[in-house]
């Protein structure tokens, strides 16, 4: 009997056909087969005139989608069929989620197998999962999938109603989308509490004190806590608002002048201990991860976005390392309890082990998908160096290792100490840790790459001290103290807002941060998400015209329902029906307030603290000022932050713009104005004034660590004459320059046919005074020691059937990208990584590689055809030239013409597909 097992990908495939037997083939669908069409080409014909068919589905008949099998996946479905039909036996083992579930239904839907079939669903690629899969066959779960379908035409149906309205009304190609609107929308409302932000300031004493005497002194810090009987103002007795202490709060507030007259009288003053307090506390460790937990701590450890934790997670599990990595679940197996106290048993020892077997109440708010936490696959643990895993595959089972392990360990003990000095009417307060028993420590400290160093630094140890002992002041100094904003969202603190709030799945929000990353609303600046001005331009028109769709608490019960149409407790059809087509729905909603929406002030956005009018243009974001009874527009700089927008920028650019560039000074030598500007791709410098003479004067950006401020004339002139010849190689006799490009400071070595070598320029050395003996030392070290490392591919779609060579997907400076060998192919606008599949891979390689060649043999073919007809050439009149070139053009218009319509159709289709879709 020949068994036809289908799974998602061909790493899961690989490793699970290890686990059947011979009678068993198992192949892979490459993710979904079909969904609602991604682009106006992919609509069938029969349906194209529909008024609905661009939005994929038929709102007018129950809300019935349109599915298409995508073009990159009919070559997948004729293979499966193939295999199909020499099989006795249907096994759809795609991952048993939602997502899962779907995919099953669809390979049913368009497989139609003759032969019997049925669901096979495992949390965890082993021997005994696999086996225990197979004999505990299901069916597929209607529910389910219509909890998963209902959300993909929710999101469709929001981001493709809504997202032409923002092209409309504030800039082409942007898009909404039902929980990606309101993470941004979070960002915007803590970037806005940011400019609203008052700082205040405070002071207070700072007391480094001796116990004991001689060998025995030992020194520790008290700060003041009271005077006179009252608290000493701190941080969070300041309005955020205000910049001043909170109406009521009865507290003293010290500025600069009191705290140091307060020294000076208190230093020589007697101290005394004035009371001892111990309280003992007990730590317990944290729940195993679930896909939320695991990608804060990822962040906050590995410094790894959500989306390349889940593409690492994807790869562990596949590989059978990890147990299913889409889970709200901490539950733990009585098997994965065992194999977790086993480790603990043997690397900690008895001691540490927990008195009985931990378990955790999933707290996440509608929790469901699997059922059990992330955990290290197999009835043994395999601890992460008998793995044989390397690089990221290894920190993040690290992680996961430790985690599980230390839910089974004992509790750690620890005990606070706080003593009270007191010298005259004021109190000083000292607080120490000291750890009793580190139990689960010595496994794993939360936001701690080293448990070990983790438990040292948590440990703050005081001398012994008894009330009446007088400690020695050995320094006493005032400290002043500044409020600071409230702190931008990282990945992991959004990811862990919008999961205790019920919004989305946590197996979707790597795809939406993403797509957040992606699309402009938002940048990455050191680990935080710093919203765009286009976020703020988008969630303003979208509070003021359509309030629920950004509502917390509206998005949330949203995903409560889809929750209860995945049990069967809510009809997914007419919930649709009441979200789109109701008196308050989607539909009626943007029909009524479409022409409410004035565009000139969707594009307006309103800054606190700002008076000029800052809009969203073509080109991204400008300023608007009067000017008299003119009006000046002025571009702002791409990296600029609304947060971080002042008056004084606004001046700067507005004045570029009507009395010219700021002149640093004249250049030595041919005495040409040198000029300080801001571009919208940030600070540059440049000689000479734009003329009809000098249409484009030399320019050169200011390289990290320069404003425009702080750059000398000495500066701007040695930009400006980059790129420095240093000298020729001792060796080759070829020139070695230094110079500044987009990607920074270099030094390079032109070596002629041979092509160049390049050294980033880093540390200490400075492009403008580097020396040809300094860049000889960094080309000659080898590239992988100065820092470069192999590039990490964003993901290993598998190996080509050709050559076995790998084939990886990269993030280069252009955009991302498909990789095999010397070919890179440039994903299409709906492609993301996440959804990118081997066999569309090959397809992008094929169709570039094909590209190369053409125009390799038509170079040859010209050059062929010209000398062979060179003196036919010569003979020809000026006259037919000239036909020839009109007729030319013509058909060459006319082409493109046609052309351009059918792109920009395919292309706004397009954009609203991404905007449809959330992950």
């Amino acid at each position: 009997m020949s068994t036809l097992v289908i799974v998602e990908s061909p790493t899961k495939a690989k490793t699970i056909r290890t686990f059947l037997p011979s009678g068993y083939k198992v192949t892979a669908s490459m993710g979904h087969i079909r969904d609602l069409p991604q682009s106006a080409s992919e609509i069938p014909a029969a349906v194209k005139g529909e008024k609905w068919a661009q939005l994929g589905v038929n709102v007018e008949n129950g809300f019935e989608p349109l599915y298409v099998v995508p073009k990159d996946k009919k070559k997948v479905v004729k293979e499966l069929k193939e295999a199909l039909a020499t099989a006795d036996e249907l096994i759809l083992a795609t991952d048993e989620d939602r997502e899962g579930e779907s995919i099953s239904w669809h390979l049913l839907q368009v497989l139609k197998p003759k032969v019997p079939f049925k669901r096979m669903v495992f949390h965890e690629i082993t021997q005994e999962a696999i086996a225990a899969a197979i004999r505990d066959c299901r069916d597929v779960n209607d529910n389910l999938v219509h909890a998963q379908e209902t959300r993909r035409i929710l999101d469709r149906l929001v981001g493709y109603t809504l997202s032409p309205l923002l092209w409309k009304k504030i800039a082409a190609g942007l898009s909404a989308g039902r929980v990606q609107s309101v993470a941004v929308r979070l960002l915007v409302m803590r970037e806005r509490d940011r400019r609203a932000f008052r700082q205040g300031s405070y002071w207070d004493l700072k007391a480094a004190l001796g116990a004991g005497a001689g060998q025995s002194l030992q020194s520790f810090e008290a700060k003041l806590a009271s005077l006179g009987g009252k608290r000493v103002a701190n941080g969070s007795d300041f309005d955020e608002n205000t910049g001043r202490i909170i109406d009521g709060r009865d507290v003293v507030l010290l500025d600069e002048a009191q705290a140091t007259a307060l020294r000076d009288r208190l230093r020589d003053r007697p101290w005394t201990v004035a009371s001892l307090d111990e309280r003992p506390s007990v730590r317990k460790p944290a729940a195993p991860f679930t896909t939320s937990t695991l990608q804060q701590e990822a962040n906050r450890k590995l410094r790894l976005s959500a989306r390349e934790t889940m593409r690492v997670a994807q790869g562990l599990y596949e590989k059978g390392y990890i147990t299913y990595m889409r889970t709200d679940s901490t539950h733990l197996s009585q098997q994965a309890i065992a194999a977790a106290r086993d480790c603990v048993e043997r690397k900690y020892g008895q001691a540490y082990l927990s008195p009985k077997p931990r378990q955790y109440a999933t707290k996440t708010k509608g929790a469901q998908e699997a059922h059990e936490a992330i955990r290290p696959a197999g009835s043994t643990f395999r601890t992460p160096q008998e793995t044989g895993l390397s690089d990221r595959e290894f920190h993040l089972y690290d992680l996961i290792w430790k985690r599980t392990v230390a839910s089974q360990m004992a509790d750690a003990r620890q005990t606070h100490l706080t003593v009270q000095i007191q010298v005259e009417e004021a109190i000083f307060k000292a607080t120490g840790k000291r750890i009793d028993f580190p139990g689960f420590f010595r496994a794993y400290v939360e936001g701690s790459d080293d448990p070990d160093a983790a438990i040292e630094d948590q440990e703050v140890l005081l001398p012994p001290l008894a009330v009446g002992d007088r400690p020695t002041c050995q320094t006493l100094d005032a400290v002043g103290h500044e409020t600071q904003p409230p702190a931008r969202y990282t990945e992991a603190s959004l990811v862990k807002t919008l999961e205790s709030e019920g919004i989305g799945r946590p197996s979707t929000y790597a795809s939406i941060i993403g797509t957040i990353v992606d699309r402009g609303y938002a940048q990455i600046l050191g680990n935080a998400l710093v919203p765009s001005f286009t976020a703020f331009a988008v969630t303003t028109l979208l509070e003021n015209h359509f309030p629920d769709l950004v509502d917390l608490s509206f998005t949330a019960r949203m995903e409560r329902t889809l929750d209860d149409i995945s049990t069967g407790g809510t009809d997914w059809k007419p919930y649709l029906q009441s979200f789109y087509l109701g008196e308050k729905g989607l539909e009626g909603q943007v029909r009524d307030r479409e022409s409410a929406i004035d565009p000139a002030e969707a594009r307006t956005i309103s800054l606190e603290g700002v008076d000029a009018k800052v809009r969203i243009g073509r080109y991204g974001a400008y300023v608007e000022v009067e000017a008299g009874s003119e009006i000046v527009k002025a571009s702002l700089p791409r990296d600029l932050t609304p947060a971080d927008l002042s008056a004084e920028q606004i001046e700067t650019v507005i004045r570029q713009k009507t009395e010219g560039p700021d002149q640093l000074g004249e250049h030595p030598e041919t005495g040409e104005p040198i000029y300080r500007l801001t571009g919208p791709y940030g600070p540059y410098v440049q000689l000479g004034q734009e003329s009809e003479d000098n249409q484009k004067p030399k320019r050169a950006s200011l390289p990290k660590g320069l404003t425009l401020d702080t750059i000398t004339l000495e500066q701007a002139v040695g930009l400006l004459a980059l790129p420095r010849l240093l000298g020729e190689h001792p060796e080759t006799g070829r020139p070695i320059k230094a110079s500044l490009g987009r990607f920074g400071p270099y030094v390079v070595h032109d070596m002629g046919k041979d092509g160049k070598d390049y050294r980033s320029i880093k540390g200490d050395d400075d492009v403008l005074s580097i020396t040809l003996e300094r860049a000889l030392e960094m080309l000659a070290q080898p590239k992988a020691s100065r820092g470069s490392r192999k590039k990490t591919p964003l993901r290993e779609l598998g190996v080509h059937p050709e050559d076995g060579e790998p084939v990886n997907v990269y993030k280069g400076p252009y955009g991302i990208y498909v990789q095999h060998g010397k070919v890179n192919a440039g994903l299409a606008e709906e492609q993301t990584p996440e959804n990118l599949t081997l066999e569309q891979a090959l397809e992008l390689l094929a169709a570039k590689a094909a590209t190369k060649k053409t125009t390799r043999s038509r170079k040859g073919t010209t050059t062929t055809k010209t000398t062979a007809k060179k003196t036919a050439a010569k003979k020809t009149t000026a006259k037919k030239t000239t036909a020839t070139q009109t007729t030319a053009k013509k058909t060459t218009a006319k082409k493109t013409s046609s052309t351009a319509g059918k792109t920009s159709k395919t292309t706004a289709t397009s954009q609203a597909a991404g905007a449809g879709q959330e992950g």
